[in-house]
């Protein structure tokens, strides 16, 4: 069975986007990502122009993402009062980002620079993940003590100025870094059509040593907000968000998200890292492949409007 879709004027296969929907909503909600890393290259391969696949994956981290952050909430572990600080961040950068993406698509560059930014994130983010969370696991093997710092100890992070309690992840903490966080997931989200939580929870575990009890419901929070602007504001400046596409990967990926939560929560932290380390890295390392393999059609042509 196969769809119309509008803006990116072509049709596709309502099972396979109705599939990739439920996994990337599936795993947003199992790992507190929004899943836009994953959604955006799946498109891209699936032949979807990027520029349509950056602004309509980002419609659906945000559909995932409630999902996940209203089951979050409901269990007390979202932090309100550090997701809008995160969220003040984000949505400056979001305009700024679509600023850049407007540029880059005007330069002609926009499919390029968007490919390169998935492999050195993707490259870059998983490995590090994975690496971390095999030494984690190899420590428990061992039944080896850990040694984490507490989210009371300190490091230069927390020696910056502007503290802000927060009684929910009982930490005090500068708004700088948090500011600062939210910013750059922002400007990601609108060049990318990311969530940005595959970045953003790493951040906030082992950069703010904020307790991992509260980091994925939180960041789903601030990713919800953060990409609903994005999209609005693609909608508006590019027209580049396909409703079609954006509706059916939505309902999908509120369906898988309520199952992802599940699984989740039965699996140590640890192999979680792994699971989601292993999964950037792949989706890294299939879109490198792409930048460097001979395309079938070496010549095209377009006409200039």
């Amino acid at each position: 069975m196969t769809i119309y879709l509008p803006i990116a004027e072509l049709s596709v296969n309502i099972f396979i986007i109705l599939g990739m929907g439920a996994a990337v909503g599936f795993l947003s909600g199992m790992f507190g990502v929004g899943g836009g890393f994953l959604i955006t290259p799946l498109l891209i391969f699936y032949n979807i122009p990027p520029v349509v696949a950056v602004a309509t994956g980002a419609n659906q981290v945000v559909a995932s993402s409630v999902s996940g952050a209203i089951t979050h909430f409901r269990r007390g572990t979202l932090d309100m009062k550090l997701g809008f600080v995160l969220l003040a961040g984000g949505l400056v950068g979001a305009t700024i980002g679509v600023v850049i993406f407007s540029w880059l698509r005007r330069l002609g560059q926009l499919d390029l620079i968007i490919s390169l930014l998935y492999v050195v994130f993707l490259g870059t983010v998983g490995g590090l993940m994975l690496v971390e969370s095999l030494r984690a696991m190899r420590r428990a093997a061992r039944n080896e003590t850990i040694s984490l710092k507490r989210p009371g100890q300190h490091n230069w992070v927390h020696r910056l100025p502007f503290k802000m309690r927060f009684k929910k992840s009982k930490i005090y903490l500068s708004v700088i870094p948090l500011i600062a966080l939210g910013f750059a997931i922002g400007i990601l989200t609108s060049i990318m059509g990311v969530g940005g939580g595959f970045i953003m929870v790493p951040a906030m575990i082992y950069l703010l040593r904020i307790p991992t009890n509260v980091v994925v419901g939180t960041s789903l929070f601030q990713i919800i907000f953060t990409t609903a602007y994005t999209t609005i504001v693609q909608a508006a400046t590019n027209f580049s968000v396909d409703i079609v596409l954006a509706f059916v990967l939505m309902v999908a990926g509120v369906i898988g998200a309520q199952y992802g939560v599940r699984v989740g929560q039965k699996l140590r932290g640890e192999q979680l890292r792994a699971l989601l380390g292993l999964l950037v890295l792949a989706v890294g390392v299939r879109l490198a492949i792409e930048l460097v393999l001979t395309p079938d059609d070496i010549y095209s042509l377009a006409i200039g409007g």
